[in-house]
This record gives structure tokens, C-alpha cells and sequence, in this order.
């Protein structure tokens, strides 16, 4: 695509992020006016701090929970942990300080402190999980507050836990329409250049075929010049002479030729790889998983990340029987790119203690010896109980100086 679409989709991303960010802007000054104006003193900026660190971790579950569903990282089970905890933390530290109803009021401050974190954190949790999962989790808070309601001796304590859980769904809903717009946007963007790429494969196989048919046609006006060469040169003609030059030059013509095809056929692109990788394993019953790609990376390690997908793919169909395969590419502030994959179904001796490094066979020898040329290395290693990772480790920063020197 051109550069202004990519202009365009960077901008709706920032867009559609910026404001799933601040959607919790409010929730600290919210915390803090609740417990304002039913207690005052130094607790409503105790609440306003707590509220402040529990939206800041909503945020950031909410930034890896976005990258998660597009595809770019893995789920963040650390932020949701940490989330669920400052949720249930705060809720029962405002239910234990304010455990009654205000004077003339309703419900207390506790009760809006818990549909406050409730809430906020069940928008930050339906961007990392399904959403009925989410929604549970905003149930689990609506039964809270309901009893938390019956406990103050509320009339019709069911009045506000369905509000709570109607406020629950319409903010599971909003946020995720909001990710299905930014994944569709991307898919669109990936489904672009998959068709570039694909029009790239198709035109290099149209190089493979024409190389078939020059070589098949030089050879045999070689194999007739070769041979008139030979009857002329019997017959002591000096003309012999002048034909083997003529097949030298025709032998110089077609190797030149032939280097100009094959080099441009051996080529292999990251992206196009990727994608032929989970199209050919979906294809045999393998469900397979991609995160990242290979935007931004040099030429070089992308050529030779694209020859580890090939191989791994290719081993991953001859020699196991998996059910499920993660590709994941991933660069490192420390100017290298790390790609991994990993599968079950390995088949063969188990992994043991002591074990868990594999031989090379002639496929990873070679693919070895091609990633140690950018300086970079190959492991591979069984994972029990029958899990197989291969991981390619490449210095990016190094050969895109490489490649811009030559």
C-alpha cells in the first residue's frame, strides 16, 4: 500500500487507542469526589491515589490487551493478575473504612468506589479476554455490590447491582467494537500486502518457469554446436575453432542470465513466508498462530528469517504430528530480532533432564550455517511434555549496516 494508507491506518490507530486511554482519565478525580463529598479530610486523595495507580495499570492492560488481539504480542496475564488484584484490594479496603450508609444518604462511599474500580477494570479486562469472561467478572462486582447494598439495609438493594451490570455490558460492548474496527482495519492492511507478496511469489514463479525453459533452450543449442564442433574438427576444418568459441560465448550468456533468475527467484520475504507458513499448516489441520511480522527489519534478516520459517514449516509437517503451532517475532531494545517457533505433536524420544538440546539434521545445518552469516545463531529444543521450539537469534542493527554498506 502507499505510504499515505499506512499514514492513515497509523492515525486511526493512534485514534481508536487514545481514546480507550481516555475513557479513565476520570476514574482518579471520580474516586476522589465520591469519597469527598461523603467524608472529606485527607481520604479523598487517598482514593484519588489508589484510583490514579489502578488506572494506570488499566491503561496499560488495556495497550497490551489491544496488541494482544491484534496478533502482536501474547496474552498479558501478569496485568490482568495485577488489575484483578487492586480491584479487589480497593473495594474491600473502602468496604472495611466505610462499611455503613452516609448519614441521609442511600449508600455509602464504599458503594461508589466499588462501581467506580468495577467498571474501569472490566474495560481494561474485556481488551485481554473474551468478553463473557469480562462480563463475569463485571457480575461478580454487580453481586457485590448487591450485597454490599442488602448489608446497609438498602429497600431494593437489586437496583443497583442491575445498574452495575447493565453499565458492565455497555462498556464491554463499546470497547469491543473499538478493537474490532482497529483488527479489521489491520486485517485489511495485512490482507493488502499478503496480496502484494503473493503477486511477488507468483511473478518469481514465472521467473522459475522461464529459467526452466532459457537453460532448456541454451543447453540445446550448445549440446548442436558442441556436436558440429566435433564433426568439423574430424574433418580438420578450422571452422571447429569459431564454434567452440560460439558455444563458449552462448555458456557465458546463459550463466549470466541463469544467475540474474536465480538470484532474484532464492530471495525469500518475510511477511510472504509468514503468511504461506499459516496458510500451508491450516491447510494440514495445524492451527497456527503468528505474532509480529517483519515491517522495518533489513532485507538480509528478513531473506534469512524467511528461509528459518520455510524450513521450520517444512519439519513441522514431515516430523511431528501437531495440533497447534505459535510463530513469534520479536525485536529486542538491544538491536537483535528473535524469532521462535514452537509446536506439540514432536515426535521421537521424549525430553528429559539434560536432553532437551536437539541434533541437526542436514535442513538445520544448513539453515545454521546461513543465520551464522549475519552473525547471528539457531537453537532448537524439545519442550515437555511433547512442545519443540526453534529459535533464530539475528543482530538487525549490524545487518542493516551490512546491507547499507554494500
Amino acid at each position: 500500500p502507499p505510504p499515505d494508507h499506512h499514514h492513515a491506518q497509523d492515525r486511526l490507530d493512534l485514534y481508536i487507542r487514545a481514546s480507550l486511554y481516555g475513557s479513565f482519565a476520570a476514574v482518579p478525580l471520580m474516586a476522589g469526589g465520591i469519597v469527598h463529598t461523603d467524608v472529606g479530610g485527607a481520604a479523598p486523595w487517598v482514593a484519588a491515589a489508589f484510583a490514579a495507580l489502578h488506572t494506570v495499570v488499566n491503561v496499560l492492560l488495556v495497550r497490551a490487551g489491544v496488541d494482544h488481539h491484534l496478533g502482536r504480542r501474547a496474552r498479558p496475564v501478569r496485568l490482568v493478575g495485577a488489575g484483578a488484584a487492586l480491584t479487589v484490594v480497593g473495594v474491600a479496603a473502602a468496604v472495611l473504612a466505610y462499611p455503613d450508609p452516609t448519614p441521609g444518604h442511600p449508600d455509602g462511599p464504599a458503594n461508589g468506589m466499588l462501581l467506580v474500580l468495577v467498571v474501569s477494570y472490566t474495560a481494561a479486562l474485556s481488551t485481554a479476554v473474551r468478553p463473557a469472561l469480562a462480563l463475569a467478572v463485571g457480575g461478580l462486582g454487580a453481586a457485590a455490590l448487591y450485597a454490599l447494598a442488602a448489608a446497609q439495609g438498602v429497600t431494593a438493594p437489586a437496583g443497583p447491582a442491575l445498574g452495575l451490570l447493565m453499565l458492565n455490558l455497555f462498556v464491554v460492548a463499546s470497547f469491543r467494537l473499538s478493537m474490532w474496527m482497529l483488527a479489521a482495519v489491520w486485517e485489511l492492511d495485512r490482507a493488502r500486502q499478503v496480496q502484494a507478496s503473493l503477486a511477488v511469489a507468483e511473478e518469481r514463479l514465472r521467473f522459475a518457469r522461464d529459467l526452466h525453459d532459457v537453460v532448456g533452450r541454451t543447453l540445446s543449442v550448445v549440446a548442436l554446436k558442441a556436436e558440429l564442433s566435433a564433426q568439423l574438427a574430424k574433418r580438420g576444418r578450422a571452422e571447429a575453432v569459431d564454434e567452440m568459441l560460439e558455444v563458449r560465448r552462448i555458456a557465458q550468456e546463459s550463466l549470466a542470465e541463469l544467475r540474474a533468475v536465480v538470484g532474484g527467484y532464492r530471495s525469500a520475504d518475510l511477511d510472504a513466508e509468514l503468511a504461506g507458513a499459516r496458510s500451508l499448516l491450516a491447510s494440514a489441520g495445524i492451527g497456527c498462530r503468528v505474532i509480529g511480522d517483519g515491517s522495518g527489519l533489513p532485507a538480509p534478516v528478513q531473506g534469512t528469517l524467511g528461509w528459518v520459517v520455510r524450513e521450520a514449516t517444512t519439519n513441522v509437517l514431515r516430523h511431528t504430528e501437531a495440533r497447534h503451532c505459535t510463530v513469534t517475532l520479536r525485536p529486542a531494545p538491544d538491536g537483535t530480532v528473535t524469532l521462535t517457533m514452537d509446536n506439540d505433536g514432536a515426535t521421537g524420544r521424549s525430553a528429559v533432564a539434560g536432553e532437551e538440546r536437539v541434533r541437526f539434521g542436514s535442513g538445520l545445518i544448513g539453515l545454521a550455517e546461513r543465520v551464522a552469516g549475519l552473525g547471528g545463531s539457531l537453537t532448537a529444543e524439545r519442550r515437555p511434555p511433547d512442545g519443540f521450539r526453534l529459535t533464530a537469534r539475528l543482530p538487525a542493527a549490524a545487518a542493516e549496516e551490512e546491507g547499507g554498506g554494500a
